[in-house]
């Protein structure tokens, strides 16, 4: 039978990979690269300079899997989601059965790790649930971007005996979380925390962590600072054309 391996490969440095990480990627015929356009073509290159510097096996293959459009401003954001979800489950299982054979294995090179903040797993199983192809698969964890994060700006997830929540921007906008201290925000393309100015927060920001480009921001969440974060987040958007990045938002305990 196939199988799958979902591999965590860190949030961009080659050295965030685990042993289990290195060992998965020398038992894999296909590499599934998800292709996002040439205007995150770093993506992809960051994989393959991956695949170039641990996998000794020699014959594997990298099969590009273009990655369907999506609606960035939707009306129904939950069903635009979905749909975007659905016609990727698709262009896996199309990728799947056209290169990988019924005893060959295959691997998806997760950015971070499988379990956060990502749809790779949610994937495989939709393309199992549809049917066409069986297959067995298993997870490996990386390093995530938060983990990442918090190591760059010499911190901690959390403070002694407080709560901690993972949010996204357009769930922060809704009000700070009740009875939490620490918030990692993920996926927040509008800069939220320009709304917390004035609480007497502390912000650890990243972007591009464990990457040559990666830039770190830090220090008690003034306007001033806010505004700062802004503009150097605008022209490195401008400059590379695409920006992932996160941040931490802590309240005094």
């Amino acid at each position: 039978m196939r199988k799958l391996y979902a591999i965590g490969i860190g949030a961009g440095d080659p050295e965030h990979l685990t042993v289990q990480a290195v060992d998965r990627l020398n038992r894999v015929d296909v590499f599934f690269v998800l292709d996002k356009g040439e205007e995150k073509a770093d993506l992809v290159r960051l994989r393959k300079e991956i695949l170039d510097r641990f996998v000794t096996r020699p014959g594997y293959r990298v099969v590009l899997v273009e990655d369907p459009p999506r609606d960035r401003t939707p009306q129904d954001y939950r069903a635009a989601v979905a749909d975007w979800h659905a016609a990727r489950a698709e262009a896996y299982e199309q990728a799947i059965v056209s290169s990988l054979s019924a005893d060959e294995v295959g691997a998806f090179l997760v950015w971070g790790d499988p379990s956060l903040y990502d749809s790779t797993i949610a994937l495989i199983e939709a393309v199992l649930a549809r049917g066409k192809v069986s297959f067995e698969y298993e997870v490996v964890p990386g390093i995530s971007s938060i983990s990442a994060l918090v190591a760059r700006h010499r911190t901690t997830m959390n403070q002694i005996g407080r709560a901690v929540q993972l949010t996204t921007g357009r769930r922060l906008a809704e009000g700070w979380p009740e009875g939490v201290d620490d918030v990692f925000v993920l996926l927040d393309a509008h800069t939220t925390f320009d709304r917390f100015t004035s609480q007497g927060l502390t912000i650890f920001w990243g972007a591009y962590v464990g990457t040559p480009d990666e830039i770190l921001m830090s220090g008690p969440l003034t306007p001033a600072l806010a505004a700062e974060i802004r503009r150097v987040r605008t022209e490195a958007r401008e400059r590379h054309g695409w920006i992932m990045d996160t941040y931490l938002l802590r309240r005094p305990a």
